[in-house]
């Protein structure tokens, strides 16, 4: 009788997936977090900016250079879409000044030949693509990174 390879294969590879499915069941599977994965955990509590309306707090210091500028309070249900952008309320140039808020980055009133616009450019619409609320968390590992200047 010949033996069919391809056939003889696929039966070993499916022999060894059920082998390791079994012994993974068994083993204590953890992540970074304390807890088994298969037990709910609760986020790490953010103090410092978390619940912060803006206004209330300082800039937060940039890691590196070319860094987006983070957010340094709440930013939950700020809505941003096609219609609507809460962010602009206080950093657009009309705004700015009056809400003692930072202004928008010249850059982002630029397409992408270089033209000035005198409305935010549609690319840089979407703020929380690159800015991000920030918070004094807990870090889940050990981290050794400094910032650029902290080294020099």
């Amino acid at each position: 009788m010949k033996l069919h390879y391809p056939s003889a294969a696929a039966l070993l590879a499916a022999l060894l997936v059920l082998a390791s499915c079994a012994t993974a069941e068994k083993a204590d599977v953890r992540g970074l977090r304390p807890n088994p994965l298969t037990e709910q955990d609760t986020a790490p509590a953010m103090t410092e900016y978390a619940g912060k309306t803006p206004g209330e707090q300082d800039k937060i210091a940039r890691s590196f250079e070319q860094q987006p500028p983070l957010i340094p309070h709440k930013a939950d249900g700020y809505r941003i879409d096609f219609k609507t952008n809460r962010c602009l309320e206080c950093h657009d140039r009309p705004y700015y000044k009056e809400e003692k808020a930072p202004k928008i980055g010249d850059s982002h009133y630029r397409d992408a030949d270089g033209k000035e616009l005198q409305r935010i450019s549609m690319a840089r619409y979407s703020c929380t693509q690159c800015h991000v609320p920030q918070a004094d968390a807990q870090p889940l590992i050990g981290n050794t990174f400094r910032p650029l200047k902290a080294t020099n």
